[in-house]
């Protein structure tokens, strides 16, 4: 189990306060100048991901005392602990075994008394008999019409995510149509309801418990729109349930055997590798469905058997424990180079935030250290003409990664030439600044000499901003799922460092709670 250290009181954090002290002003450029091969050594590689992390403001020295704060407060017990199955979410005393879900081997776990890795085969041969009949037509709606579009019904971490990864993978694709519908707003699941025919609709409710108000208010007017064209018994054949709850979903109206599991041992964020992606499965066939776990499953393999100093996912934990705690950041940018991508921020911004988003410690004591940032970010080159000008000038140093493809999906190749140029450009842009003298070159090639002195301040860059590089060959099932995956190991590892509960999330439901009274 966690040791459950402040992490400031160990050996590894004083000596990363003096390491600080003395590094703080380090400019990159120096870095680089002193070290031709720095590159290669700040690089990584796993599957088709080049992870380069060398435009960070560390030495070997930082890495390697990060690695021994990461040590020195039981990470590699904390890795052990998850994967094994106990009951790390101590404040509502479950397992967090969403890493199972992306598990093709009998892992031998068994929650009381239950295998987990039967569980999960089962429920994923459901979800491949159902998803292959509904995509090629055997199931029918109750007029005998097959179906064309899917409507997801959800919130939170059953929308988010398969919002994100259906949206992402759009070009893997088959004939149905894919919507979603969360917020409680009325008007949006009208908007939905109006672009679809109740003959050839299915219907997918998704709710742990079956009593989510957002959720089951949705529900409830896509039923009484399906009944005011259709009987009572077509509810059978257009919806669909995910969720704990088999009593609540029978008294709505969805047959028992239309329910796809879910379990206590995985948190919502977590959970689109469940039969929570049973719409992902839809949109892209359950075979790509597979290549998505497959590739989540690279990553957790990786973040398990590998040393802390070549772990991916953990160097990119430290690094931002580094920033957050000793340079004092409070936001952190990523900026996917797909607009396929869109909506990955906004699942990475639920994914940390409502993780670490804590200022209690695993011993229910107030913590005096800075947890979780601000995630925000964009799709790029849309950043550049938005809050960029902030990261390369403002105040504040925000660390950015930069999401990039070698090839584009569509052969595109003048189009992706340009983007990939701005995606280069834009890490080398914050690392090197721009200093008087190239402002003062440049001003006076292009016949500006009246503005020189005026202008100059305004457009020197002083660089030294920091961002990590992850390149993939191409957008793919298996490339997204390890990417996503990396992230969630990257959440658990702060989580670990900062003495924290990464897997419960109160915060959410004071809100709901006091809504429910008004």
């Amino acid at each position: 189990m966690f040791k459950n250290i402040n992490p400031t009181q160990t050996k590894a954090w004083k000596k990363l306060e003096i390491h600080f002290s003395k590094t703080k002003s380090v400019h990159l450029k120096q870095l680089f100048q002193e070290n031709k091969n720095r590159k290669a050594e700040f690089s990584l590689s796993l599957e088709q991901l080049q992870f380069d992390f060398s435009k960070n403001r560390i030495t070997d020295k930082t890495l390697e005392l990060l690695v021994e704060l990461a040590h020195e407060t039981g990470l590699k017990e904390a890795i052990d602990s998850l994967f094994q199955g106990e009951k790390i979410n101590t404040t509502e005393n479950r397992a967090v075994l969403h890493t199972a879900l992306r598990e093709f081997k009998d892992n031998k776990l068994k929650i009381e008394g239950a295998s987990v890795y039967q569980e999960i085969n089962n429920a994923r041969q459901k979800i491949k008999s159902f998803t292959e009949k509904v995509i090629s037509g055997k199931w029918k709606g109750a007029t005998g019409k097959p179906i064309t579009d899917i409507v997801n019904i959800g919130i939170g971490g059953s929308d988010l995510g398969p919002k994100m990864v259906v949206e992402a993978l759009d070009f893997y694709s088959n004939h149905l149509r894919t919507h979603f519908i969360s917020n409680i707003d009325g008007d949006a699941t009208h908007q939905i309801l109006k672009r679809i025919n109740p003959e050839t609709t299915l219907f997918i409710v998704v709710s742990k418990t079956f009593s989510t108000i957002e959720t089951l208010t949705n529900a409830k007017t896509c039923k009484n729109w399906l009944l005011n064209k259709l009987s009572e018994e077509a509810i059978e054949k257009h919806f669909v349930a995910v969720s704990t709850n088999t009593d609540a979903v029978k008294n709505f109206g969805i047959n028992p055997t239309n329910t796809f599991p879910m379990w206590n041992w995985v948190g919502g964020r977590f959970s689109m590798w469940s039969s929570v992606g049973i719409s992902i499965a839809l949109a892209i066939g359950y075979d790509n469905f597979e290549k998505f776990l497959k590739g989540a499953n690279a990553a957790d393999t990786h973040f398990k058997q590998t040393a802390f100093d070549k772990n991916i996912p953990v160097i990119m934990a430290l690094l931002s424990v580094w920033y957050t705690n000793f340079f004092g950041i409070t936001g952190e940018a990523i900026l996917p180079y797909a607009e396929s991508l869109n909506k990955l921020v906004a699942y990475l911004q639920q994914l940390f935030m409502e993780s670490n988003g804590k200022s209690v410690d695993r011993n229910g004591e107030k913590i005096a250290y800075q947890t979780g940032n601000i995630i925000f970010g964009s799709t790029g080159s849309n950043a550049q003409h938005s809050f960029m000008q902030h990261i390369h000038q403002g105040t504040q140093l925000i660390p950015v990664d930069f999401i990039g493809f070698k090839k584009s999906l569509f052969g595109d190749q003048k189009h992706h030439d340009i983007l990939m140029a701005n995606y280069k450009a834009q890490s080398e842009a914050l690392q090197q600044g721009k200093t008087k003298e190239a402002v003062y070159l440049d001003m006076k090639f292009n016949g500006n000499t009246n503005q020189i002195n005026k202008l100059i301040p305004y457009k020197v860059f002083e660089g030294n901003r920091v961002s990590n590089i992850f390149l993939f060959d191409n957008l793919t099932p298996f490339n997204l799922g390890l990417l996503i995956a990396l992230y969630e190991h990257k959440v658990f590892v702060q989580g670990v460092l900062w003495n924290i509960n990464s897997f419960d999330q109160f915060g959410v439901e004071l809100g709901k709670e006091m809504a429910a009274n008004s």
